[in-house]
């Protein structure tokens, strides 16, 4: 287990920078399929319009979102391993609210399913609601691993 740990440290930059650029991915998607469902919510079930977002939605959740979701959580656990930060307090937290936000990455493939089947479980309200949740806890998970308020 030594050596593996020793081999991903020479790629340490290269795994950071690919987590990084994961992060991003699933953020960018995570921010923008609520607000699709905003609109979505605005359309007759069955029209065209209806129609285009979900292909939309779709592709934004298959080709986007579910790969950079799997990316973030092979390589941050990853790199807390090589770094020894997963006995750091402030990591805990991170991992914390990034379980919260796996768990809204749940909630919106829920949510996708019910558009779907071209269902309008909630209003326009409720979505914009959802929406501004990840970026908050964007904001924090930032926060921690930047700041690492809690030592590291």
């Amino acid at each position: 287990m030594d050596q593996l740990r020793e081999f991903l440290a020479n790629y340490m930059e290269w795994i950071l920078a690919a987590h990084i650029i994961a992060v991003i991915a699933f953020m960018a998607g995570m921010l923008y399929l609520p607000r699709l469902f905003v609109y979505h919510t605005g359309t007759a079930p069955g029209s065209e319009a209806s129609e285009t977002f979900k292909v939309m939605e779709t592709k934004l959740l298959k080709a986007i979102i579910n790969p950079s979701f799997i990316a973030v959580w092979i390589l941050g656990p990853t790199l807390a391993w090589i770094t020894g930060a997963y006995l750091d307090t402030w990591l805990h937290l991170k991992f914390a609210l990034v379980l919260v936000l796996s768990g809204l990455h749940g909630l919106n493939v829920r949510l996708w399913r019910g558009f779907q089947a071209d269902r309008r479980d909630h209003d326009a309200r409720y979505y914009r609601i959802i929406n501004e949740i990840p970026a908050l806890l964007m904001v924090l998970i930032v926060i921690l691993v930047v700041v690492k308020p809690f030592g590291g």
